[in-house]
């Protein structure tokens, strides 16, 4: 990891007519960083999102980027007219990549198999893999998620994330993520940045969740139920979000919740 900022914040404030929506927000993302940004409904994420692609104008503050960043970006859904037939093939070949870096990132995410298939055909989880393939094939500095899970079922979801975090690894990229799940956004985040407009509070996963702010913005009881979810990073999840061990004992693999 390196101190060199890929996209940095600074005091980036967004206002549509007279109202703040983005209120003098700092964010720094670094190769190998993975932030989770959480908030209420009407927080101000998707907002802060948009301004870190470029589509969405600022009202102060400041955002840089590193020169010549390559951003990949997976919505939160993939909304196609149902009555346009598209292949999956087709619909990588239309991000511009040629069709063998299609492939490499269909693979990287586990949907190679898919290549021939029909998107309206694929199931919640394999629509966001498409979608994160894509956004893969850009060979992005830095990945934005927009509620990468949505859709998903629960199994689904740690499998996800397990792929999340391990094409950080083998990328070197940035990760910015927008969730609204707290329990399973807290295993697969570095640091989380907990919005309401303003920053709320910021912090590592397993500390956030005593702070005064985090309490406030999402009630005590949340707060109390919040587990902090310990992988012992001796297993992963299979694309149906089955638990596959990786080490040597016995098939064994433990996932594990603490309570603090």
């Amino acid at each position: 990891m390196t101190d060199e900022a890929l996209v940095e914040l600074k005091q980036l404030t967004v206002s549509f007519d007279d109202r703040t929506v983005v209120d003098h927000v700092d964010l720094r993302v670094r190769r190998g960083d993975i932030i989770t940004i959480i908030g209420p409904n009407g927080a101000g994420k998707t907002t802060l999102i948009k301004a870190v692609l470029g589509i969405q104008p600022v009202s102060g503050g400041s955002l840089t980027m590193a020169p010549g960043l390559t951003i990949g970006y997976v919505p939160q859904h993939l909304t196609l007219e149902t009555t346009l037939p598209i292949s999956v093939r087709r619909f990588m070949l239309l991000s511009g990549r040629p069709q063998q870096e299609c492939l490499t990132a269909l693979a990287q995410t586990g949907v190679e198999h898919l290549f021939n298939a029909s998107v309206h055909h694929l199931s919640g989880g394999e629509k966001q893999r498409l979608l994160l393939a894509r956004a893969l094939a850009r060979r992005p500095d830095l990945l934005v998620l927009d509620e990468p899970a949505q859709g998903v079922d629960i199994n689904g979801q740690a499998a996800l994330y397990d792929l999340i975090r391990s094409l950080r690894d083998e990328l070197n990229c940035g990760v910015i993520m927008i969730s609204h799940d707290l329990h399973l956004v807290m295993a697969a985040t570095d640091k989380v940045i907990c919005l309401n407009q303003h920053v709320c509070c910021s912090g590592y996963p397993e500390d956030i969740s005593h702070d005064p702010a985090f309490i406030e913005t999402f009630g005590q009881p949340v707060a109390e139920s919040l587990a902090v979810y310990h992988h012992r990073h001796n297993h992963s999840h299979d694309l149906h979000g089955d638990v596959v061990s990786d080490d040597h004992n016995d098939g064994q693999a433990e996932c594990s919740h603490a309570s603090h």
